[in-house]
């Protein structure tokens, strides 16, 4: 027997043999709980499919002492499997399982419909058929699927409705117009946050009221919880939060319904279960309470969504909630090399909060960490922009690069020196700067205060922020102006002399009034003060503010950062600034190509989306106490600890190389700040570390500018004085070359080319340039570091 046990463990361990030995161990644990801890770029998915598989086709034969259904024929079958001179016979396969479960018997728990689908499609790929019975679904999904079953026990049909965010809104916002509730001084938001967070502790509206007391604002939270439920219920609706804590109310006030799906899902697995919350571990709970064989897979270290409700606490405590628990640590890397790897372990050691591994990797040593500090965030920025060109020039793909953020409007900076340098980029999880609502109305504004003419741009803020000033309105007039030769704005501003118009037009002349104040003001004043000018006669914030959008802060933060393009045009240009040059620069912002998933392009995200992806190189702009941590999470341990595990994951998607780079001053949200360089950089160990900086300045007398050269060569100290403007602001190298049409060029990353045109613009000049490799591209002269031919 002893013969036999062994035989097929050696079997089992050539079936997983792709393997590592810590991942083979988690496969073979079949019966109990078990917790694996994951490191990055450790296999966890592998990992999942694999015990799965096992689970199916071998139950647990490899731990199991019965072989009583092996014969002399199949040992000797298993040995020539083990010595390659023989597959393995399905007869003697089959025969190997030991209490192999089947496929409906298995529930795979995943955060996302796609990791859901991909997980399905590998089991199938693996198992065939049987793979299709398998459940493998979010949270959600799972308890939506056993409420559509069930739901009659908590007063609901099997065709109630889930309401989503928008639904949850509109209701809300009923709620509290029934119970005089204003919005100014209680959000919607706000109400629906408290009672998310109500559900997820599983308190009902009446504990929630006795909880209050006597406290007036959650007083009134409480009276709007009940009647949103109620007013759900008598729709015969759930919002997103009511699946999971309805799921857990049946089990709990049905003992049957919970015993059912105890015995059906006997093997149950959950991923990410760093990222669950406190009613998605009751529910994993009570399903895995009878038979305990509940197998979680995550990272203490990748925990980082504690804004959305994730709880650390469920994977630091899995072991005391179910006894017993075998814990698995995954910490072979296969992803990054041992420089980046040892940077991202020295980092995350800061955390007390954590149950401790270490990653390794048989990866080569590979380059050393690059810190980089940058004078400005657009000198942050160019020093991306050029070493990604260099890159490319020596064989790179654009799409090997990577740009992590710790906020969206971060990417604004880059986007501008993207454009102007040529490099082909696309953002994930989230618009261009320049084609968000927000900036596209403000652009529009000026725009028609340039050309009143522009009629597409009148119309589109001519009701933004509302006027009620309606469609047919705008036809009307739209129709007048075609009929008489003039403007939409000229009729605008003369409604009252027409007759169709004589009902609007109080409104119509109070917007062209507002149009004229400004045209008047932006003779005189600075870009900046038309800006805010403008902000101000229209509202737009405080209209904003009240609206009903949730990234309402987040276009607030986009329209402050405007303000920062504009008066960095100012500074870059001097006297020769003017509305109509930056206008001309935006239009080059927004005239680049959409990219799809398979373009050659540079990948910009915030370091959130990036979970769970891998780049070739990465960059890691903005380390700065402030900024990365944030200037909310500084005063607070526990969120700076939930930050250095965001820096981990940002660390940990590099493969081969890794750029971090702070700033010495950064312009954010319109003001300028001064930052230390991040705690996280100091954490990465010198020996790790290639450190560089911009070039040093001392402070310069009035009317000169001395740069002192901190590592560069002489002549760099030259192009340096060059480098810098009166105010030690950093501006583009200027070339020293004039270019004209039918010029021969050469760029370092595009080749070969020829000029087609030569637009100036400000202290620049638009090129467009034919390349013979990769075809026709804009570019700014003072960005573009061509030669000539």
């Amino acid at each position: 027997m002893s013969n036999m046990m062994e035989l097929r463990q050696k079997v089992l361990e050539k079936n997983f043999s792709r393997m590592n030995q810590r991942q083979q161990e988690a496969v073979f644990h079949v019966n109990g709980p078990l917790l694996i801890l994951a490191g990055a770029g450790s296999g966890k998915t592998t990992v999942l499919i694999n015990r799965i598989a096992n689970l199916i086709r071998f139950g647990n034969a490899y731990h199991s002492q019965n072989t009583a259904s092996l014969t002399e024929e199949d040992c000797a079958a298993m040995e020539a499997y083990i010595n390659g001179s023989a597959p393995l016979e399905p007869g003697t396969k089959a025969r190997l399982a030991v209490n192999p479960c089947q496929p409906w018997q298995v529930l795979a728990i995943t955060f996302t419909n796609k990791a859901a689908g991909e997980l399905k499609d590998r089991l199938e790929a693996m198992l065939g058929e049987e793979g299709r019975d398998i459940w493998a679904s979010t949270f959600h999904s799972t308890c939506a699927r056993i409420l559509r079953r069930y739901g009659d026990r908590l007063g609901f049909t099997n065709h109630f409705t889930i309401y989503d965010t928008d639904d949850s809104r509109r209701l809300m916002k009923e709620c509290q117009k029934a119970l005089n509730i204003e919005d100014k001084s209680l959000s919607y938001k706000t109400i629906l946050n408290e009672i998310s967070h109500a559900k997820d502790r599983m308190i009902s509206p009446d504990d929630y009221a006795n909880a209050a007391g006597a406290d007036f604002r959650l007083g009134l939270v409480a009276k709007a919880y009940k009647l949103y439920q109620s007013r759900l219920s008598e729709a015969d609706a759930m919002d997103f939060d009511d699946l999971l804590c309805n799921a857990v109310q049946l089990f709990l006030k049905c003992p049957d319904v919970l015993e059912y799906y105890q015995n059906r899902f006997r093997y149950i697995m959950v991923d990410e279960y760093q990222d669950t919350n406190h009613v998605q571990y009751l529910f994993v709970k009570l399903l895995a309470e009878k038979y305990k064989n509940i197998c979680v897979v995550g990272d203490d270290d990748q925990s980082i969504y504690k804004f959305r409700g994730a709880t650390i606490e469920n994977i630091m405590s899995f072991e005391k909630s179910f006894p017993g628990a075998k814990l698995v640590r995954l910490e072979q890397n296969y992803r990054s090399t041992k420089n980046i790897l040892a940077a991202a372990n020295a980092v995350i050691e800061n955390n007390l909060e954590r149950k401790g591994k270490t990653l390794w990797t048989e990866n080569p040593e590979g380059e050393k960490i690059a810190l980089h500090t940058a004078f400005s965030e657009a000198d942050e920025a160019d020093y991306i922009s050029k070493k990604i060109l260099d890159g490319v020039a020596a064989g790179k793909k654009y799409a090997d690069y990577a740009i992590l953020y710790r906020m969206n409007s971060q990417s604004n900076t880059l986007e501008k020196v993207f454009v102007k340098s040529g490099v082909p980029y696309r953002i994930i999880g989230g618009l261009r700067f320049y084609e968000r609502k927000e900036i596209k109305d403000l652009i529009a504004y000026l725009s028609v205060i340039n050309n009143p003419s522009d009629e597409i741009r009148l119309r589109r803020i001519i009701n933004q922020p509302k006027r009620s000033i309606g469609d047919k309105t705008i036809s009307q007039a739209a129709e007048i102006a075609a009929s008489i030769g003039e403007s939409l704005f000229y009729v605008i501003s003369h409604a009252d002399e027409f007759e169709p118009l004589k009902r609007t037009a109080p409104k119509l002349l109070a917007f062209a009034g507002l149009i004229n104040q400004l045209i008047s003001l932006s003779s005189t004043a600075r870009l900046n003060e038309l800006y805010q000018a403008i902000l101000m006669k229209t509202q737009y914030i405080e209209k904003l503010k009240e609206s009903e959008n949730d990234d309402a802060q987040d276009r607030i933060d986009n329209i402050n950062e405007l303000a920062s393009n504009l008066i960095q045009y100012e500074e870059n240009n001097g006297e020769d600034t003017t509305l109509e040059g930056f206008l001309e620069e935006v239009s080059l912002m927004t005239d680049i190509d959409n990219y799809d998933g398979n373009t050659d392009a540079v990948v910009m995200m915030t370091m959130h989306s990036a979970k769970g992806l891998e780049f070739p190189c990465v960059f890691l702009p903005g380390f700065e106490e402030g900024i990365f941590p944030g200037v909310q999470a500084i005063y607070t341990p526990g969120e700076v600890e939930e930050e250095r595990r965001l820096a981990y994951v940002a660390i940990t998607r590099a493969r081969e190389e890794l750029t971090i780079l702070n700033a010495e001053s950064r312009m954010i949200f319109g003001s300028t700040n001064h930052n230390k360089a991040s705690r996280f950089s100091a954490e990465i160990p010198e020996e790790l570390v290639n450190k560089s900086r911009a070039r040093e300045w001392k402070k310069p007398i009035p009317g000169t500018v001395l740069p002192v050269s901190s590592h560069e060569s002489r002549s760099a100290s030259v192009n340096a004085a060059r480098h810098f403007g009166p105010a030690g602001i950093s501006q583009p190298h200027k070339p020293t070359d004039s270019y004209r049409v039918g010029d021969s060029v050469r760029h370092k990353a595009f080749g070969a080319g020829m000029i087609l045109s030569a637009t100036p613009m400000g202290n620049d000049t638009l090129l467009e340039i034919a390349f013979d490799g990769v075809g026709t591209k804009k570019i700014m002269a003072n960005f573009a570091r061509l030669t000539k031919e």
